[in-house]
């Protein structure tokens, strides 16, 4: 149980910070933006490109979409991994959610078909890839992920757990006498 005011910052921060981030975001060059993520996919699914488990994406692009970020690109997989931004033609498929979801996901607390049978993740296109893409990203094993990508997930995971957990809170209301 939490006062009142706890519940409401807890839900000011969770709906304030992506749209506080979202300014600053916006300043950071393209071509910046596209560099780290093609090394965050590619520290992380290094094991999967090892394998050849990413021919699947080859000649194909997936459309990322996070609106409370404002945050939209495609990704590629040709031997590396190739980042555009969002084009005329449209992706083969693409994922949309709020940057909470994807942190959750990544971090193993919150399942991708929960979130899409609560309409908290929409995936659009074809099919079949994107079967394949959110299989993928479910046979990322935490554990083995770099350490600082790891622990930086965790901790904004954590965080975003205890905020919900506030905001959904039931508030105790105390006497006025």
């Amino acid at each position: 149980m939490h006062t009142d005011f706890t519940v409401v910052a807890a839900k000011k921060l969770l709906d304030g910070v992506p749209r506080f981030a979202r300014r600053p975001l916006a300043m950071v060059p393209f071509p910046l933006k596209s560099a780290l993520i093609a090394r965050v996919l590619g520290l992380i699914l290094a094991g999967q490109a090892k394998e050849g488990e990413l021919s699947f994406l080859e000649d194909k692009w997936v459309g990322i979409q996070v609106p409370d970020l404002a945050l939209a690109f495609e990704v590629g997989f040709d031997g590396r991994w190739l980042v555009r931004e969002m084009g005329e033609q449209p992706p083969a498929v693409t994922f949309m959610a709020e940057s909470k979801e994807l942190v959750l996901v990544a971090a193993g607390k919150e399942d991708p078909d929960t979130l899409f049978f609560q309409r908290r993740l929409c995936i659009e296109g074809d099919t079949e890839l994107g079967l394949e893409v959110k299989n993928l990203l479910l046979s990322i094993e935490f554990a083995a992920m770099p350490l600082a990508i790891r622990f930086s997930i965790a901790k904004l995971a954590g965080a975003i757990l205890r905020l919900q957990d506030h905001a959904n809170s039931k508030v105790i209301t105390q006497p006025l006498y």
